[in-house]
């Protein structure tokens, strides 16, 4: 049931906002110890939550637009009064005093906090195994990972323990789970959405989008979440249009670019590039114009990522010192011994590594060679989407080079892990919108993610296309019968 459905369930009183607040409490008992999506279950909360919307209804009073919705929040995201601990022991127990923008706006709007989701720590990894408190499992496959850094919501929604969640997305990490576990992910153009209260990653590339099982209730949350902060100062001031009015617009005629590179790039499966090449075909018959573009720097998407983002994580991580806040070690003789051991017991591997190679590309001597030199590829970058941008309207693009893969494949090979989002962080790069959407499913029955990206602030066009394609190809109702998703 989408969310409008149950909306106008919810308004003529034939279900109650606490039924399916405790329908999904239910599900969540029935299915977590299987799939580990959430770190904290919100129960009480919850129920509080759904009884203040049917206590509106009961008075008769205006709904709000997410009223009695139940959600999951990413554990990197700031509930005030809830633990936020990024899957980290650094921060384990840490309680914020404030509220982030965009969960604030979500109870504004009448949604039912379920709980937190688990991530990988501090969300770095494309797996949620780098979690301190143990990885989420893929709901399509339990010995499969659902992606990351935001597996965690990903396998909420993909597993029904939710109707929606909120992750963040810093090089792929909505939309590579989304394709994992075969639901809906959409990372909106940087800025669009304000990122106070999002614990910074990297802060030039992070951005917080919903997880959704159809493109309308995609749009129905970033209708609410999206806006001008004036606590953020990266927040855009643009007007905010009507998302879920864009929807049903007609796509004939609109031209979709099919990334040459893409098709070309090292590891892409031959069951996902077939894929994808049938979701074109199928936009292809709902009367858009294919046609083959070219962006030569999109596969140096990934080495420009991994210079600028763990730099930027260097500088954001520096806050964790052991004496503010976080975890602190004991018995240490001086403030170094304490800063030192506190930050190597509290960081697990991953998050180390990126700090090391952000430090050093930072240092003098290599910030030239390294750091700067890496901007000036991301601007090469985001000139090759213009370039691409002024003769069509989206670009399609596998969101993954394979479906999802088993726990433990790439543990010893960190360069293999970070490949998962060879085609994910070019978009990031140039702070463009993008949709991960459902397209099929390979062999084994694990689902594939078709991808699309258009310009600048142009989230109406793309969710216009993802729309019309998700109606048409009815790719759920294709799902294989091994499925273990209900």
């Amino acid at each position: 049931m989408g969310i409008a459905e149950w909306r106008g369930q919810l308004s003529r009183g034939e279900v109650s906002a606490r039924e399916l607040t405790d329908q999904h409490l239910s599900r969540i008992a029935a299915v977590e110890l299987s799939v580990h999506a959430y770190l904290e279950v919100t129960a009480e909360r919850a129920r509080a939550d759904a009884d203040r919307i049917d206590a509106l209804r009961a008075a008769g009073e205006p709904l709000p637009p997410l009223a009695g919705v139940p959600l999951a929040i990413k554990d990197n995201l700031c509930t005030k009064g809830i633990p936020t601990t990024c899957s980290s022991r650094m921060l384990e127990g840490f309680v914020p005093p404030y509220e982030s923008t965009v969960t604030d706006r979500l109870w504004n709007a009448g949604a039912v906090l379920l709980g937190k989701t688990n991530l990988d720590e501090f969300a770095m990894g494309s797996s949620t195994e780098t979690s301190a408190f143990g990885p989420s499992r893929n709901p399509w496959n339990p010995e499969k990972v659902p992606g990351g850094s935001s597996g965690g919501s990903a396998a909420a929604v993909a597993a029904g323990e939710c109707v929606a969640s909120l992750g963040s997305d810093t090089g792929g990490s909505i939309r590579q789970p989304a394709a994992f576990c075969g639901v809906v992910g959409l990372k909106p153009t940087y800025g669009r959405v304000s990122r106070y209260g999002l614990v910074a990653f990297a802060s030039s590339l992070d951005q917080v989008g919903p997880f959704t099982t159809s493109v309308a209730d995609a749009a129905e949350l970033l209708q609410v979440i999206a806006g001008e902060d004036p606590r953020d100062s990266t927040c855009l001031k643009a007007l905010v249009p009507d998302y879920r009015a864009a929807l049903e617009q007609p796509v004939q005629g609109l031209k979709v670019g099919i990334v040459r590179e893409c098709f070309e790039a090292e590891g892409l499966d031959p069951q996902v590039k077939a894929s994808v090449m049938a979701a074109a075909a199928q936009l292809q018959a709902l009367g858009c114009e294919l046609v083959d573009v070219s962006c030569p720097r999109f596969n140096d998407g990934i080495a420009t990522y991994y210079v600028i983002a763990p730099s930027e994580a260097s500088a954001n991580l520096a806050r964790y010192d052991g004496v503010k806040y976080g975890y602190r070690t004991a018995d240490a003789g001086t403030l170094a011994e304490m800063t030192a051991r506190s930050r190597a017991e509290g960081f697990g591997d991953e998050v180390k590594r990126r700090i090391l190679i952000g430090t050093y590309a930072l240092s003098a001597g290599y910030v030239d060679a390294y750091y700067k030199k890496a901007q000036q590829v991301r601007t090469l970058i985001r000139r090759d989407f213009d370039t691409a941008f002024a003769s069509v309207d989206v670009l399609l693009t596998p969101t993954s080079p394979t479906t999802a893969f088993g726990f433990g494949a790439h543990s010893e090979d960190p360069l293999a892990m970070y490949l998962a989002d060879l085609l994910t962080i070019p978009a990031n790069m140039a702070g463009l919108p993008a949709i991960s959407l459902p397209c099929g499913f390979d062999n084994a029955g694990l689902p594939i993610g078709v991808q699309l990206i258009t310009g600048v602030l142009q989230e109406e066009r793309l969710l216009q296309v993802a729309w019309h394609y998700e109606q048409a190809a009815r790719v759920m109702a294709q799902r294989p019968a091994a499925a273990l998703v209900p």
